[in-house]
């Protein structure tokens, strides 16, 4: 029976605790010499487990050097874990060394880490690759036993977890006998999930262990006076009632689903915080400083509560807190669960969230995440291959550390679980790109990064391209930013560092607009290179749009969606106004079925309007607008626009659509999307991020950060040479794929298109359905102006009362 240290488990007794068994399955899978996975619900004590054979082996066993390597998704979780961890070890008496490395970390302090490093190290994984690239890394992973990932189901399906996956292998390259660990809370097939930790042991080496019991999740949808808004995505409509909400609570966690809207949300609920309660703001666009001291203002019980994005929605182990609220529908019940377990962070006490759904589709959305999470339905995670430019990068970063021999480092990319499949004539031709650019740039020296040496090996041309690919290595490619800089009020004078506003937001401002950021208004005072100044201001602010965040329901939510709106029996849960939504829908037109595609067409202010529920996600319905109404316009029915939403996709012509079928046709699709996607900014869009992730392009030089007007010129201008020359290139390809994936969701645009070909329901109305009515509310806020309020407010009452008319 495997047992705990004396030390440890003295420490455990002190306290009234009791080991859990997972805690205990975990130490004996580290016994066996066996990598583990565990799933365990909020609150069971996952890191512990996951860190109890670290904790058990260094009690009882010298070890000098690097131990236990532990990767967060999350700079913030791995700060918090170093808190909750030395901690516990001071008061179990171990001398044990722990420390962070992550972007925030000073250089003084990494610089000291390569030679002498602590026995655990908490990192991140772009971190991890710049570690790995240092001459040093051989020597500093050799002793390494353990590695472990934290929240793992964060990682695998995105171009950071295949250079985690890359850097698994090259870790278990340089310390054979390491052993893996995954945690998690939110994986809905382990058995899939084991496979990628350890992809190369035999499925009797990953040890499944699954934390058994937890208190159930009390999670509530907010209704005030059984109503809910017709139109809008992130419940700001109820500040009020989420600050009474707040004022009941210890500490409160406020969910938002983008940087933008929790700049908004901040500043509603301050308006409302009649009791001055400290608030807090956290997302990834705060200077670390701002960050570390919200984080530090929380850990210590100085807020309550903190409006927050992803940026913390991973792990974090706040104690106090006993609410979560999530502001517009969550998206995925994998996410509602995950959001909601920061909510009283104790296994056998229920956590606590409160939904605010921003209209009537999302409180369907909301109740339906509900429902899954109750049955302990979590949305399937899909693996993909592992992309070719995040390879690239990988392979520049391998000859950072030392000459390599290409055979070598193909077999150890086989195995990382991504590349699993990679051939050797693709790796070959990542090899020809990383070494020369490829074909039509070999020419260019610029290029030339990889010398083949006498023996086969090859090496980087010069010290400094190891430099440079260390400044720009990683795979979150953000928007190119300026620095908000407050304080002197003047250019050249310094100034303290807020955080940081996209360039492109940025460059729509003059001396004296104003605008939010870090909870605040602020009013320009000058611009000074990278740099706009900044001081207090007031008035009506501007608010910062931040490229990308935007997250799509998922499929299988979608499907309990669908489900609601067709089982009646259910609605009479819901709010009245929602019943009556679906009744009168159910009456002047029908509701969109388990397995058709609903479209429905009308007339209206001298506009025909097509609206089609897809439920296929705001990137497959936007795509399907683009592709809709290019069909329109080649069939003469003249288009002038469309909107898209998760939910359904509306577009408007000055020529009816008598028969829309036609235009759901998914036999031409690849070719009509390859032509589309050629001439549209989404092939070059995505070809600037693999370009920069590959390395053709470096954001950053010594001294040299581009503004992203150079950076658009310096992709476009080698996109179009590729294009012309070199059109099978390896990053066109790249590109192509992500753009098929992540930027339009083809996958699922193709999968609506195939329903709607064997089952479209086409009605014919004589006005708006009730359906339709958030969609073509959007449209009048596009056409109309944020500035018009009160004739937007008049159009949308008429909207309203002509779609909920029962003649």
């Amino acid at each position: 029976m495997v047992t705990l240290p004396p030390i440890i488990a003295n420490w455990f007794a002190q306290r009234g605790w009791q080991v859990r068994d997972h805690q205990l399955a975990m130490i004996d899978a580290a016994a066996r010499g066996r990598h583990a996975l565990l799933t365990a619900p909020t609150g069971a004590g996952k890191t512990l487990a996951g860190f109890l054979p670290t904790l058990a082996d260094l009690a009882t066993t010298a070890h000098e050097g690097l131990h236990t390597l532990y990767i967060s998704p999350l700079k913030a979780l791995a700060v918090d874990v170093q808190r909750n961890l030395i901690n516990p070890i001071a008061e179990m008496g171990l001398a044990i060394t722990v420390e962070t490395r992550t972007g925030d970390t000073p250089s003084d302090r990494k610089a000291r880490q390569k030679v002498r490093p602590p026995q655990i190290l908490l990192t991140t994984p772009e971190s991890l690759a710049i570690l790995l690239s240092a001459a040093e890394a051989a020597t500093m992973m050799a002793g390494v036993k353990r590695v472990i990932i934290d929240e793992i189901h964060a990682f695998g399906t995105t171009k950071r977890g295949d250079q985690l996956s890359l850097c698994l292998a090259r870790l278990q390259r340089l310390a054979p006998a390491m052993q893996r660990v995954g945690l998690s809370a939110t994986i809905a097939d382990p058995e899939s999930w084991a496979g990628w930790l350890a992809p190369d042991a035999d499925v009797t080496q990953v040890e499944i262990v699954r934390a058994q019991g937890g208190a159930a999740p009390d999670i509530d949808i907010l209704v005030i006076d059984d109503r809910i808004p017709w139109g809008g995505h992130n419940g700001r409509w109820a500040a009020r009632a989420v600050m009474r909400r707040i004022e009941t609570a210890r500490l409160a966690i406020v969910f938002v689903n983008t940087r933008a809207v929790a700049e908004l949300v901040f500043r509603d609920l301050w308006a409302e915080n009649d009791q001055a309660l400290p608030i807090g703001i956290h997302h990834g666009s705060l200077a670390p400083e701002a960050r570390r001291k919200v984080e530090a203002a929380m850990a210590a019980g100085r807020l309550r509560a903190i409006v927050a994005t992803a940026s913390l929605d991973l792990g974090l182990d706040w104690g106090d807190v006993d609410l979560v609220i999530q502001m517009g529908a969550p998206k995925g019940a994998s996410r509602l669960l995950q959001r909601t377990g920061r909510a009283n962070h104790r296994m056998d006490e229920a956590s606590h969230c409160l939904i605010v759904p921003g209209n009537r589709f999302e409180y369907l959305e909301a109740f339906a995440a509900r429902d899954a999470v109750a049955v302990g339905e979590l949305d399937p995670d899909g693996f993909r291959p592992g992309a070719l430019d995040v390879l690239a990068q990988h392979v520049i970063g391998c000859a950072a550390a030392g000459p390599f021999h290409p055979d070598a480092l193909y077999n150890e990319v086989k195995g990382a679980a991504p590349y699993a499949g990679l051939t050797r004539d693709t790796f070959d031709a990542v090899l020809n790109y990383a070494a020369t650019g490829g074909y039509a740039l070999k020419a260019y020296e610029r290029y030339q990064r990889l010398i083949t040496m006498p023996d086969g090996r090859l090496r980087l041309r010069s010290a400094a391209l190891a430099r440079v690919w260390r400044m720009n290595s990683g795979t979150i490619v953000e928007a190119v930013a300026m620095n908000i800089v407050f304080g002197t009020g003047k250019p050249g004078r310094g100034g303290r560092r807020l955080g940081q506003v996209e360039e492109y937001f940025a460059g729509q401002l003059l001396v004296g607009d104003s605008f939010m950021f870090a909870g605040q208004v602020l009013e320009v005072t000058g611009f000074d290179g990278a740099d706009v100044h900044v001081r207090l201001g007031r008035g009506n602010p501007k608010v910062p749009v931040y490229a990308g965040g935007r997250m799509p329901m998922t499929t299988r939510l979608a499907m309990r969606v669908r489900g609601l709106m067709n089982t009646p029996a259910r609605w009479p849960e819901m709010p009245g106004d929602v019943r009556e939504w679906l009744a009168i829908q159910a009456r002047v037109s029908r509701l969109p079925g388990l397995d058709d595609v609903l479209v429905e067409t009308f007339e209206r202010d001298g506009r025909w309007y097509l609206i089609a529920y897809g439920f296929a996600g705001h990137p497959a319905h936007q795509t399907l607008g683009m592709l809709i109404t290019q069909r329109m316009e080649r069939a003469g029915l003249k288009p002038l626009g469309f909107v898209a939403s998760d939910y359904a996709m509306a577009c408007w012509s000055l020529d009816p659509i008598d028969d829309p079928r036609p235009l759901f046709d998914p036999t031409v699709l690849e070719d009509e999307l390859a032509a589309w996607l050629a001439a549209s900014p989404f092939l070059r869009r995505a070809f600037r991020e693999v370009a920069i992730i590959g390395g053709l392009i470096e954001r950053t030089q010594p001294g040299v950060v581009k503004t992203g007007k150079a950076m658009s010129v310096s992709s476009d201008l080698i996109y179009d040479v590729l294009r012309r020359h070199e059109p099978d290139h390896l990053l066109l390809a790249a590109a192509w794929t992500d753009a098929r994936g992540k930027l339009t969701d083809i996958d699922r645009l193709a999968a609506l298109l195939e329903r709607a070909h064997a089952q479209l329901t086409h009605m014919r109305l004589d006005r708006v359905s009730p359906l339709a009515v958030p969609s073509l509310l959007t449209i009048g806020r596009e056409r109309v102006g944020e500035s018009a309020d009160s004739a937007l407010l008049l159009e949308a009452e008429a909207l309203i009362a002509e779609a909920m008319r029962t003649d």
